[in-house]
């Protein structure tokens, strides 16, 4: 474990780039679900520790399962309002530059950023992203929100990785590259 930590955004997305439909909803993603097949997601879990999520998706999440898959790693909801502590789940009011640059200066595994926008938006804004993760799932939503906000500076980003899929996924591993 060391303290060169990355952060890292492992995200679906539909090919128009798209996270979600109106109302948050995401059962666009049913369309690849396939029996056995989690796209790498278990080995990507493996190496990190840290989970950082915003308030609305943690509450998607929590609506579809009883207990959250994370309870395990140190995870940080991002939220404006303060509620307790659940174990290892902080639901974190702080400013979100300041909490991932201490999260990268302490020694552990990779810290896994899964969405929504908003986080994802701040992260790129302040060149706190080092690898971005996406699965592309095969459809045109048409509308939703958007995984990529405008207003942010240009970045050049390095292809590490595609991966191909029969259900028609395509994953896309992208690092950014050093300016």
């Amino acid at each position: 474990m060391s303290n060169n930590r990355q952060v890292i955004l492992y995200i679906a997305m539909s090919l128009d780039g798209y996270i979600a439909k109106p109302n948050d909803d995401l059962s666009f993603l049913s369309i690849v679900e396939k029996e056995g097949e989690d796209y790498g997601y278990a080995d990507f879990v493996s190496t990190i520790d840290t989970v950082i999520l915003g308030r609305k998706t943690y509450d998607w999440v929590m609506k579809q399962v009883c207990e959250f898959p994370h309870a395990d790693k140190n995870a940080y909801i991002i939220t404006r309002t303060a509620r307790p502590t659940i174990g290892k789940t902080v639901f974190y009011t702080g400013d979100l530059t300041e909490l991932v640059r201490q999260l990268k200066s302490e020694n552990g595994k990779n810290i896994f950023c899964d969405g929504g926008a908003e986080i994802v938006n701040e992260l790129l804004k302040n060149n706190l992203l080092d690898e971005l993760m996406i699965s592309v799932i095969p459809v045109l939503i048409g509308n939703g929100t958007r995984l990529f906000k405008d207003d942010r500076p240009e970045q050049k980003i390095k292809l590490i990785n595609v991966k191909t899929f029969d259900t028609g996924l395509t994953q896309l591993h992208y690092k950014r590259a050093n300016n």
